[in-house]
């Protein structure tokens, strides 16, 4: 087994500092492949000096708390769901993409998930 990194420690006692995140002794748990996904993602921009965990710990609980105001009872079921939306705010705000990228980007997915046959994996040309 590998040793691990600087890096990787960093970023063990980053997230210590998430209390929400589900995890086992192995590390977060996730309901669903995506929210893997997002998770990576942010772990990757933070390590790419795209933000700080304490930029990245703001823009959550903006997300968050806009979520409650508009209804979400915060059952947990959500959560990385405001993962995502504090993901594309910071990337917006740091100018890595646009809001009409991102727009883009959702209407491709929409257009592949609609046109891909069920149980193949949808894939964007």
């Amino acid at each position: 087994m590998n040793e691990p990194t600087q890096a990787s420690l960093d970023n063990r006692a980053a997230l210590e500092l998430i209390p929400a995140i589900a995890r086992d002794d192995e590390g977060p748990v996730f309901s669903e492949p995506w929210e893997a996904e997002v998770f990576a993602m942010a772990v990757l921009l933070h390590e790419q000096g795209a933000f700080t965990w304490s930029e990245w710990a703001a823009q959550l609980h903006e997300s968050i708390e806009l979520a409650r105001q508009q209804g979400d009872p915060d059952l947990g079921d959500t959560y990385y769901s405001h993962w995502l939306h504090a993901l594309e705010q910071l990337v917006v705000t740091r100018n890595i993409g646009s809001t009409q990228q991102l727009e883009l980007l959702y209407s491709q997915w929409d257009s592949a998930a609609r046109t891909t046959p069920h149980g193949l994996p949808i894939e964007l040309k």
